[in-house]
């Protein structure tokens, strides 16, 4: 039967799965057997907020449903989920990914290293750029951005990390054109925050491209377009051992904070 046809409650095993299958999709390395029902299901997964939101429109689009930002903060423990999914009904017709068209940003041309970058807007068409770049960038780079060892991007993983709306989730892509064709060099990004006032970023550039001041462009240019939408603070996490990536952070104003209970990142936070 058609998920959208179904006018009752979806049931209880049901949604579990789809929620384990939504996990795997965005964290593959997540072993998700193992996750305890009633924990914080956030302390249990490293996901940041760019992923937890990949995560929320997964469960979306597999279960048929609309979960209103507004709810977010109920989405707690596995078991929290999974109860408020089960109440929830699913949509009457399929729909397209939600796609929200907001003002024109703009693509800015910068001259780095003595070569001609573009930073414009990333999109839907740039799932291929976006596969291309994440298979040139090495493995410690990989794992320094999604703090997990990873090969390739899972379809999931692509479809999310280019089908943003530019307003909860904003994407910039730094491109050059490389004999006629276009090839993106680096991504910033950041998702809001369910305070409405915040927002966590991340930043990955082209291993050829490191020391080049392509990150402070993307970073400043991140930062300039959170703060004209009124958003107060900045947040990130960035691996203790990526002493090159915290030097960059304080450069640009981040103050650090260490956790007691994670050794292996740092909290990194400025005011807008």
């Amino acid at each position: 039967m058609n998920p959208s046809t179904i006018e009752r409650p979806q049931a209880a095993s049901d949604v579990r799965a789809a929620v384990a299958a939504a996990i795997a999709a965005i964290a593959p390395e997540t072993d998700v057997t193992r996750l305890a029902p009633d924990r914080p299901l956030r302390d249990q997964i490293e996901l940041d907020s760019i992923d937890w939101i990949n995560v929320i429109e997964e469960l979306c689009a597999r279960l048929s449903v609309d979960i209103p930002e507004s709810d977010y903060g109920r989405l707690t423990t596995l078991d929290a989920i999974v109860g408020y999914l089960q109440a929830l009904r699913p949509r009457p017709m399929a729909v397209q990914p939600r796609i929200v068209a907001v003002e024109e940003l703009p693509f800015v041309c910068y001259p780095v290293a003595g070569r001609r970058v573009t930073v414009r807007p990333l999109g839907p068409g740039d799932a291929t750029l976006e596969t291309a770049f994440v298979d040139r960038l090495s493995m410690q780079s990989r794992y320094e951005r999604f703090m997990a060892t990873m090969r390739e991007l899972p379809p999931a993983k692509l479809r999310y990390l280019t089908e943003v709306d530019q307003r909860r989730h904003v994407a910039l892509a730094a491109t050059e054109d490389r004999d006629g064709e276009e090839s993106m060099v680096g991504a910033a990004r950041y998702a809001v925050l369910d305070d409405g006032v915040s927002c966590e970023f991340a930043i990955a550039v082209d291993d050829d491209w490191r020391r080049s001041g392509l990150a402070g462009i993307l970073m400043q240019a991140l930062i300039d377009l959170a703060r004209r939408r009124g958003l107060k603070t900045m947040e990130g996490t960035v691996l203790a051992t990526n002493g090159a990536m915290l030097r960059f952070m304080r450069q640009l104003g981040f103050r650090q904070q260490r956790s007691a209970d994670d050794r292996q990142t740092v909290r990194v936070l400025r005011p807008l």
